[in-house]
């Protein structure tokens, strides 16, 4: 799950279209699972569930730490990497869907900043389930709904903006620059030897 701030003056279209871009490059090189999830876009955040392999995962992680060094500039600003799970046993969503929403669901900032990170996450992931219902159900009423349509949710399911907003802003999270630091740059464990004076003889040959 990630969550991330847009760029000033960019429209929710352009940040859907990058989205479904990424993803097709990621079928040339990751075809062993499809891709479902949730796309939610406001006028000032994003949050994106994705449900697919690891590499495809990682490939998408690599590609937004590639935004984020982009700078001001870039499309999506604040990006953070909230919950990367691996092996669950079944998927929430049964497709990759955009939802825009127009009018964003408010509550009161400081009823969130007085929650951990830990619980604003879990508070997220539990109406997260709830959302994945109401698509599914939405997806078995209409056979002919496509990839390409947009599914519209309850209000009472939409996440606050302002708590998007705050995980976006919270330190405690990784971006996806330190994810990759972190998790998905290669381990190179000094050896023993290197940490010893004088040089052991067959390391100085």
């Amino acid at each position: 799950m990630v969550v991330a701030r847009l760029r000033e003056e960019v429209a929710e279209e352009d940040v859907a279209g990058y989205h479904k871009e990424l993803f097709e490059d990621a079928s040339e090189y990751h075809t062993r699972e499809r891709v479902s999830g949730l796309l939610l876009l406001s006028s000032r955040h994003v949050l994106h569930v994705v449900e697919s392999c690891s590499s495809t995962i990682h490939f998408l992680i690599r590609a937004l730490a590639a935004v984020q060094n982009q700078g001001p500039s870039a499309l999506l600003q604040e990006i953070k990497v909230l919950v990367v799970a691996h092996n669950i046993p079944s998927r929430l969503f049964p497709r990759w869907d955009v939802v825009v929403v127009t009018s964003p669901v408010t509550h009161p900032e400081d009823s969130t900043q007085s929650q951990s990170i830990e619980e604003v996450v879990a508070e997220c992931l539990t109406l997260l389930i709830s959302v994945a219902d109401s698509v599914l159900k939405s997806a078995e009423d209409d056979s002919k709904a496509s990839s390409d349509s947009l599914c519209t949710l309850a209000p009472e399911l939409l996440i606050p903006a302002e708590t998007i907003g705050y995980l976006c802003k919270a330190e405690e999270c990784a971006s996806p620059v330190d994810f990759q630091r972190m998790y998905l740059s290669p381990i190179q464990p000094a050896l023993d030897s290197e940490a010893v004076w004088p040089i052991p003889l067959h390391l100085s040959a």
